[in-house]
């Protein structure tokens, strides 16, 4: 159980993932504020404003913050380290 929870909370994406998250957050963030505005602004109310940006912060947050596999669509392929040769290695 511990390494099923370890590995979900671990929260490994790889480079296309992280791009793809943050483009999500931008765009987001930058429409949930002018629709709050624009909501709040018409029913004049600070409360409505801040009630509909704090749920789709959190709606937000629970969309990024997990490792979702379509976050890990492309991963990494690493080059195989080499074996140490007498040159590289200095005395």
């Amino acid at each position: 159980m511990n390494a099923n929870l370890n590995g979900l909370l671990e929260g490994k994406i790889d480079f296309e993932g992280q791009k793809l998250v943050e483009t999500i957050t931008r765009v987001a963030l930058v429409v949930l504020s002018v629709i709050s505005f624009i909501v709040g602004f018409a029913l004049q109310s600070l409360q409505v404003t801040f009630g509909i940006f704090s749920a789709g912060s959190i709606a937000l947050v629970l969309l990024i913050v997990p490792p979702w596999p379509i976050y890990n669509s492309h991963p990494v392929q690493w080059l195989p380290s080499l074996p140490p040769t007498s040159s590289s290695i200095k005395s």
